[in-house]
């Protein structure tokens, strides 16, 4: 076929095809609306309400991720009996539900609570369940690292951060760290101001 011809016979295929593209291969497809972002200090409730550390008119706060099948689960004992020993000097304790440790918060956020409330009488605020390790890490865990070192990354549940009223971490604890240990104890008293 001579090529003039050939070029006669495409030049309409191309033309229809090159209409028959969608908008987005003209240029750039617009950027998708981006979710904004989670604030260090802001979480969901258990309940599914807004939950911002830096509302909760605390002078500190002790940030805990919590399991309900874990050898540490009897903390929540120690944890109530400190929020209500301290509450009133303006401690608040927020409990942080996690499955990323050997599977042990399987459960919804309902049967959570249920849990907490029957088995340890918990009064103190819990949030939904969130990672606090690796890829969907809740950014208050990863901003505790950056302003306390790798000791912030919880390496298993029941791990600690206690931080003041504002959301500045001031430090971190090891899942053994009982909340009735002498140390953390001193800590919270300092961060109350006390």
């Amino acid at each position: 076929m001579p090529r003039s011809l050939m070029i006669a016979t495409l030049a309409p295929l191309c033309l229809g095809a090159i209409a028959a593209l969608p908008a987005s291969a003209e240029g750039p497809a617009p950027a998708p609306e981006q979710e904004t972002a989670m604030n260090a200090t802001e979480f969901t409730s258990i309940d599914g309400k807004t939950l911002d550390l830096t509302s909760l008119g605390a002078k500190a706060i002790l940030v805990v991720n919590t399991a309900s099948k874990c050898g540490y689960t009897p903390q929540y004992e120690g944890l109530q009996e400190l929020y209500e020993s301290k509450k009133k000097d303006g401690l608040v304790i927020v409990g942080v539900p996690s499955n990323d440790f050997g599977g042990q918060e399987p459960g919804t956020e309902s049967e959570v609570k249920t849990f907490c409330q029957i088995n340890y009488g918990v009064t103190f605020p819990l949030t939904k369940k969130y990672a606090v390790t690796g890829a969907e890490e809740h950014p208050f865990y990863l901003n505790a690292v950056d302003k306390l070192g790798e000791g912030a990354q919880p390496k298993w549940n029941f791990h600690k951060v206690l931080i003041s009223g504002g959301g500045t971490p001031l430090k971190a604890y090891p899942s053994a760290t009982k909340p009735s240990d002498p140390d953390l104890l001193a800590d919270i008293d300092a961060a109350l101001g006390g």
